[in-house]
């Protein structure tokens, strides 16, 4: 069983666990985008990735649903926005950090949604759960799974969900919500942090700048955009985001193109100029370095 990609995305976040835990967890935040719409984060909005949910009459639907041990001060949170159940829940992509609930949600009568290469992925790697990695439960699979796209049509809004190709993984979703002009763009993007781009689940550079490019064309400057990770976005901050990754690229693949190997690369350090600002934790300016030359030199 392959989970080694799970298990990574999954570490960063349980750096915050003991503090979120006594700052109530992801429910330490919570912002209302839109009537009825909300962001949710945890403290530094690290604590397994950013969540979405609406509500209002026709139900609840919950975007991502954070690491397994704080699943139970989620649904805590998402009692004091509104009542009854969570009807929907749409994960944006397979990494244990924004679906650590799955299970616990599943059993509570949520239908999960996502796209066809995740659910495939937790059937063939499993997954993290509060009892630690191994197959993924029944409970935790979608039960809804789509190849392009899928629209809620709830609480008097669309919410248009859409694959984006090779991007974070192979089986990413965004979600644009496209009367309150809000798009979630799950972990296509880190809000001022090099992102984390998942080779080993089919992620890729060049499919993550692509996948921020067709966000970015459905953004206008009033858009308010929640990534996957850091705090709420705007145009401006993407624009950003995919032009450091873009320019990142290009500098590495010079140096590639020049003859020189890894060691070498690493040692010109051709990131320098984004460290001050991009480089964190989890996706160091070496890391990110590293991600480059990999899928620059890859046959």
């Amino acid at each position: 069983m392959r989970i080694r990609s799970a298990v990574l995305a999954f570490l960063p976040a349980v750096f915050f666990v003991p503090v979120l835990a006594q700052d109530s967890g992801i429910s330490n935040k919570s912002t209302e985008l839109a009537p009825g719409l909300y962001m949710l984060e945890g403290e530094g909005g690290f604590a397994g990735g950013n969540l979405g949910l609406l509500t209002g009459e026709d139900g609840v639907v919950l975007i991502d649903d954070g690491l397994p041990p704080l699943t139970g001060v989620l649904l805590a949170a998402i009692g004091k926005l509104t009542e009854g159940p969570v009807e929907f829940l749409i994960n944006t992509h397979v990494h244990g950090d924004h679906i650590g609930g799955n299970e616990v949600l599943g059993k509570n009568g949520a239908t999960i949604v996502a796209h066809d290469n995740l659910r495939q992925r937790l059937v063939d790697e499993g997954m993290t759960t509060a009892d630690g990695e191994g197959p993924a439960p029944k409970d935790a699979l979608p039960v809804l799974t789509f190849s392009d796209s899928v629209t809620f049509h709830l609480n008097g809004r669309a919410a248009f969900v859409f694959h984006v190709e090779h991007a974070h993984t192979d089986g990413d979703a965004v979600i644009h919500f496209r009367e309150d002009n809000v798009i979630h763009t799950g972990d296509a993007m880190f809000n001022g942090l090099f992102p984390f781009i998942d080779l080993d689940s089919g992620g890729s550079v060049e499919g993550y700048i692509a996948a921020q490019r067709r966000i970015l064309a459905l953004a206008d400057d009033e858009t308010k955009i929640i990534p996957g990770h850091g705090p709420l976005a705007s145009k401006k901050d993407l624009k950003a985001a995919v032009e450091m990754l873009t320019d990142a690229r290009d500098r590495v693949r010079r140096l590639v193109d020049a003859g020189q190997s890894e060691e070498q690369i690493l040692a010109a350090n051709p990131l320098e100029v984004y460290h001050d600002d991009w480089n964190w934790e989890f996706i160091t300016t070496e890391r990110m370095t590293k991600t480059l030359y990999r899928e620059l030199t890859d046959e």
